[in-house]
């Protein structure tokens, strides 16, 4: 029962409704802050030598003391209200107690019995339905150490003490979620939310989003929660999903049998053999003899300074979803390939606003009417070229939409060239090529390249002039051989050079041949 069969067993259970999934998330997402939580040490640590960016706070030499960054604090709030918490009037800071080779103190600074944020919630789409996941808490902490492991078979790990110190938002959710794809979407719109508040990278390919999965299984009209097993450290949303499908069937096969869990036990994930395996028996809180932390204050939220940080939270990605599919008349899958990325969504806007503003400045209170007519062409035609073709341009020359050397107003224009058929498909991708590359104005670029198509009357002398040259074709033509026709359209695009429009090519060509 494993590898690629997981998910058929899963659904067949599921179907027969004998076993109830129970799944909650613990997901740890680091800050992007320039110091890390406790010293003024650099945060970017995972990209520098190793044990380059320490001090002797974030090392846990004996008589240092933490000093709190407050711009971790702001975030976590954020991130908190994004998620719809309730902050309590103050919150502090614990002690976590527990010996691993990565925790330089001996314990780690965390929040234990009042988080910065509780019982939020995220509303996930799951087959176009809202789905309500809770939030039990969100709070702060410190990252521990990396141990880098020998893999050439050696019985040592070395410790990079850089990510030592680096500030976590930890999001715990409620056990609401009842399915491998329903946890990997909330993990994906927990990203979103994570770089819409620029509080985080969220890659979780560098470790900046990892995720802990708890799941248990319980017979459907069964109240009660049975022990959970944890899957610990899973480092992207595919292992996320293949790991509890895996888990969906391991467990319900110890059900099957009655050995079903009957204590809590932390499992790895081996993603090679597409399946966990048992690491320890789980600790329970007793087992961290949590106590309040003696060298830092409690923090008091006044009113005054939980209305700033509601007003510095952007328009967050469901609500840009909404809007986006509102406004723009997309489908919510368009619309969600645009509003995942948060610069990209803004580039779009952009682009929109350079267009409505080019109409009204060409043809005044007429450009207004005419762009209510027009805009559902123009905004599926910036889609198309923006989410197909620039951002693949984009990518391939190493640049994203922070560094892009093509203005929203120059890629309005590209879009006017195209909605004024100056510019073909074919050519317009020659055009779009040289503005990624280089940036500058798509009508310079045109000109120079000699890329512009060419006039009504130019394709009306032009297809007079092919179908003189080709009888034979002709002849086929009027014989009933479509193919002829394709033939006379190949000449009179080589014989343009590619600058006439197809569309208005075919049409003359018709029109003649009658």
């Amino acid at each position: 029962m494993r590898g690629k069969n997981n998910h058929m067993k899963t659904s067949k259970f599921s179907e027969k409704n004998e076993y109830e999934i129970i799944i909650g998330l613990e997901i740890h997402s680091q800050l992007r802050t320039k110091s890390k939580m406790f010293c003024r040490c650099d945060n970017s640590g995972e990209d520098q030598p190793a044990n380059t960016t320490v001090c002797p706070i974030c090392m846990g030499h004996p008589g240092t003391l933490p000093v709190l960054n407050q711009k971790a604090v702001d975030w976590g709030v954020m991130a908190a209200l994004a998620l719809n918490c309730h902050l309590p009037e103050f919150t502090k800071f614990d002690r976590k107690n527990y010996f691993y080779p990565d925790l330089p103190k001996g314990y780690q600074i965390s929040q234990y019995d009042m988080p910065i944020g509780q019982k939020g919630y995220l509303d996930i789409n799951l087959h176009d339905k809202r789905k309500r996941i809770g939030i039990t808490r969100v709070h702060l902490e410190e990252d521990a150490a990396k141990l880098v492991h020998d893999e050439q078979g050696g019985n040592y790990s070395l410790v990079d003490f850089n990510r030592a110190g680096t500030p976590l938002i930890e999001i715990v959710t409620e056990p609401d979620i009842r399915s491998p794809e329903e946890a990997k979407l909330f993990m994906q719109d927990l990203r979103t939310i994570m770089r819409c508040l620029e509080v985080s990278d969220a890659n979780m390919e560098k470790g900046q989003l990892r995720c802990d999965a708890n799941i248990s299984l319980r017979p459907f009209k069964e109240k009660k929660l049975f022990p959970k097993t944890e899957i610990k450290n899973l480092n992207s949303f595919r292992a996320l999903e293949k790991a509890l499908a895996f888990e969906v069937s391991r467990q319900i096969a110890l059900w099957e049998k009655k050995e079903q869990p009957q204590d809590y036990s932390t499992r790895g994930w081996d993603d090679t053999k597409g399946e966990t395996y048992l690491m320890r028996a789980k600790e329970e809180e007793q087992d961290y003899r949590y106590f309040p932390e003696p060298d830092l204050p409690p923090i008091y939220f006044s009113p005054e300074y939980l209305e700033r940080m509601k007003i510095a939270i952007p328009e967050l990605p469901q609500d840009k979803l909404q809007r986006f599919s509102e406004e723009y008349n997309l489908s919510e899958e368009e619309a969600r390939i645009l509003t995942c990325d948060r610069n990209l969504a803004s580039y779009m806007g952009q682009t929109v606003s350079e267009l409505q503003a080019w109409f009204i400045a060409e043809k005044g209170k007429e450009g207004k009417v005419l762009w209510i007519q027009e805009k559902k062409e123009l905004i599926k035609m910036v889609n198309n070229w923006l989410v197909n073709k620039l951002s693949f341009a984009v990518t391939q020359q190493g640049q994203d939409f922070t560094n892009l050397k093509v203005t929203a107003e120059n890629f309005a224009e590209f879009i006017k060239l195209l909605y004024q058929k100056k510019l073909n498909s074919k050519s317009a991708k020659k055009v779009l090529a040289e503005m990624v590359k280089g940036g500058g104005d798509p009508s310079q670029i045109m000109d120079d390249l000699d890329l512009g198509q060419i006039s009504s009357q130019a394709i009306e002398q032009l297809a007079e002039k092919v179908i003189k040259a080709n009888p034979q074709s002709v002849e086929d033509f009027k014989a009933g051989k479509e193919k002829a026709l394709q033939f006379l359209m190949g000449q009179a695009l080589k014989e343009s050079k590619g600058k006439a429009d197809p569309a208005v090519l075919r049409n003359e060509l018709l029109h003649q041949l009658k």
